[in-house]
């Protein structure tokens, strides 16, 4: 199976009836899957659910056929964008007020994707760290505290 993941996305939102059109953009480095369509709300789902699931399962087929390919980020109509951008801007303040009071703070629950968005934000800070716990749970804080000096 060597699909793009265009094509894949193409498969599942044709079987389940929506009318809709794709769109290969990058952000990052990263490939994503821009879709349009007049039914955005289904799409995304309630808390993002559906959307994260879609993404889930075209970067899941195309790992069966590459496993060394980039991992695809589903969008609908910029929602995960201009969401993602409100994310960091949030996580921006707690990053300031922990810089101002030198107290760790945390995040609201993020899933997965949330947090290897704040994790990447701040990986070449060099006054914030971010840390989360290595468990197996599907929504995680992530903790802002500042690095130690050595």
């Amino acid at each position: 199976m060597n699909e793009s993941p265009k094509e894949i996305l193409d498969t599942i939102l044709g079987y389940l009836g929506f009318a809709f059109q794709i769109e290969e953009q990058e952000r990052d480095g990263h490939p994503v899957l821009q879709i349009y369509t007049h039914e955005a709300g289904l799409l995304i789902g309630r808390q993002e659910q559906t959307l994260d699931d879609m993404q889930y399962l075209v970067n899941r087929l195309l790992l069966t056929g590459d496993a060394a390919g980039p991992r695809v980020i589903v969008d609908v109509e910029h929602h995960r964008a201009m969401r993602d951008d409100a994310l960091i801007l949030k996580v921006q303040h707690l990053a300031e007020a922990v810089r101002n009071g030198s107290r760790p703070l945390q995040t609201e629950p993020l899933n997965s994707y949330d947090r290897r968005i704040v994790h990447h934000a701040f990986k070449d800070d060099p006054i914030i760290t971010t840390w989360s716990p290595p468990d197996d749970a599907r929504v995680k804080r992530i903790t802002l505290r500042l690095k130690r000096r050595e």
